[in-house]
């Protein structure tokens, strides 16, 4: 009687060494299974729940609408401040949290990634998925506040989850970057933060970008938060359309950010035990 033998070959990584998509997909299990648990912890273990998702972004928005539009009296496009505020930051915690979830993931989840072999890539792609609940929780908000102040989007709505699926590729990309760098020198998840609030005051989250005096202009136009926050803001508040060029530069920029995250975080995964 002859019996088969299964034979599994190891072959070395390519040159990109990118990512092995069948086994990634095979496991996706397990990145299910990361995602309720952080959805779970983020809504049942806490006190405040939901109230604290909707009143974060609109504490934030409430700052933001006295210190620049009444303070300091800068312009929003013809739309009430509040709610410019509000889309800017909803945009920009979509953002900061796909980045800085994805960044502490691997360290967070270290007992995990020292017990039990799955790829490494599920723990930060789990982590975008209470993310996007936030999200979701958050903008129904700002829905309610755009039928108040008789705000009705145009067909730029349709490009909605475009301009979402894109600040999430853009956040995960530099995210995968950093929690590879994160697991090797713990000094990320101290700068990170601290960088990414320098960004967040150097990007027109809460005003127009024509507040912006025409000698500093460009550092604001090459900024690519600048991107997303303008077409965010014309699809829901149907604010002056960007520039072409910063359309195009956003669904470019996204996805080879996240090629390059993604590399990066290939590279550097072998490692990931030794240094956890």
């Amino acid at each position: 009687m002859s019996h088969s033998v299964e034979r599994t070959v190891i072959t070395p990584p390519g040159r990109l060494n990118l990512p092995p998509w069948r086994e990634i997909w095979n496991a996706r299990e397990v990145a299910v299974r990361l995602a309720q648990r952080d959805i779970i912890v983020r809504y049942r273990q806490t006190v405040f729940g939901i109230t604290w998702v909707i009143l974060q972004p609109l504490v934030t928005a409430g700052i933001f609408t006295i210190v620049f539009g009444v303070i300091a009296g800068l312009p929003t496009d013809g739309t009430p401040t509040f709610v410019f505020a509000l889309a800017g930051t909803l945009a920009w915690n979509l953002f900061n949290g796909a980045l800085g979830r994805a960044a502490s993931s691997m360290v967070g989840n270290q007992a995990l990634v020292q017990k039990v072999f799955f790829p490494r890539m599920l723990v930060p792609i789990s982590s975008l998925a209470s993310i996007v609940v936030d999200f979701v929780v958050a903008f129904s908000l700002l829905v309610v506040l755009l039928f108040v102040f008789g705000i009705s989007p145009g067909w730029e709505v349709l490009l909605l989850p475009v301009w979402i699926l894109l600040i999430l590729m853009l956040g995960l990309g530099i995210g995968l970057a950093a929690a590879a760098y994160m697991v090797k020198y713990r000094d990320v998840g101290y700068v990170l933060p601290w960088f990414m609030q320098i960004v967040m005051y150097a990007s027109p989250l809460a005003y127009s970008l024509a507040a912006v005096p025409d000698n500093l202009r460009w550092l604001f136009e090459a900024n690519p938060v600048t991107w997303f926050l303008e077409v965010f803001r014309w699809s829901v508040l149907e604010t002056p359309a960007p520039a072409t060029w910063q359309i195009v530069a956003l669904c470019v920029s996204a996805p080879l950010v996240l090629l390059l995250g993604t590399l990066v975080f290939q590279k550097n995964e072998r490692e990931f035990a030794d240094y956890i």
